[in-house]
């Protein structure tokens, strides 16, 4: 197995709900405040959560009052989505969807890419087809959030038995994971890498208009230009109006 494909379905399956345990989602609230705020979000507006996970960014915005859309290509997490979503009485509905092939109309106030998810694990091959479909969904003047991992700090930060591949910018590495029982299995891992530059560029080579790339960790987003002590970067944007 490598990159290619729906390598992280199966990882998917095995964490189920111990992914929501994980350090990094607990800053949730945060990270959804922080682009309520720069994506000038409100009650009614309607969201593409892209790569939705298990959907804490789509709770998080629909208990806001934001009507959210989330799509993801695994069932497990898809799954969870949905009875969390159920169970609070949410405006969120979750398709089971790879973002490769997914359609969009144009009707959407903004549009989230979050976590590495959906845009991240690709294995550096369709970065481009990724986001012509991010800012396809766009209302004229709707605005994009995608959070991407940052080739400097992984470098910098390169872990024993860690690879960077410079030709594609995939880290690979080696996880122990744990699933809802608490077994314990290793699972190789596939990150795509960017600099500031090369989300700049994707970004307008879709027809967006960057409005800033912010570095950034999880649970500490801010508006702040990008350096080596941050994990991951984040790109804002918006379609043009009138296009």
């Amino acid at each position: 197995m490598n990159a290619r494909g729906l390598w992280f379905n199966p990882i998917a399956d095995f964490l189920g709900e111990a992914y929501l345990r994980a350090a990094f989602t607990r800053g949730t609230d945060q990270e959804v405040g922080f682009l309520a705020a720069a994506l000038g979000l409100g009650a009614g507006d309607l969201v593409l959560d892209a790569g939705c996970g298990p959907g804490r960014h789509a709770l998080a915005l629909a208990r806001r009052g934001v009507r959210v859309h989330a799509v993801d290509a695994s069932p497990t997490f898809c799954r969870l989505a949905r009875a969390a979503a159920r169970a609070e009485g949410l405006p969120v509905a979750v398709v089971c969807q790879d973002l490769r092939t997914f359609g969009a109309d144009g009707s959407y106030d903004a549009v989230l890419c979050l976590c590495q998810g959906g845009f991240g694990l690709l294995g550096g091959d369709d970065d481009e087809v990724v986001f012509a479909r991010l800012a396809a969904a766009l209302r004229p003047a709707g605005r994009l959030a995608l959070s991407a991992a940052s080739v400097a700090f992984a470098i910098r930060d390169l872990g024993e038995g860690e690879r960077f591949d410079v030709t594609s910018g995939v880290l690979t590495e080696t996880s122990e994971l744990r699933d809802p029982s608490g077994r314990v299995r290793a699972a190789t891992l596939w990150t795509t890498c960017f600099t500031p530059r090369e989300l700049r560029l994707l970004a307008q080579r879709a027809g967006l208009v960057v409005d800033a790339v912010h570095g950034v960790r999880p649970g500490r987003y801010r508006a702040a230009p990008p350096t080596p002590d941050d994990p991951e970067l984040l790109l804002l944007a918006h379609r043009p109006p009138g296009r």
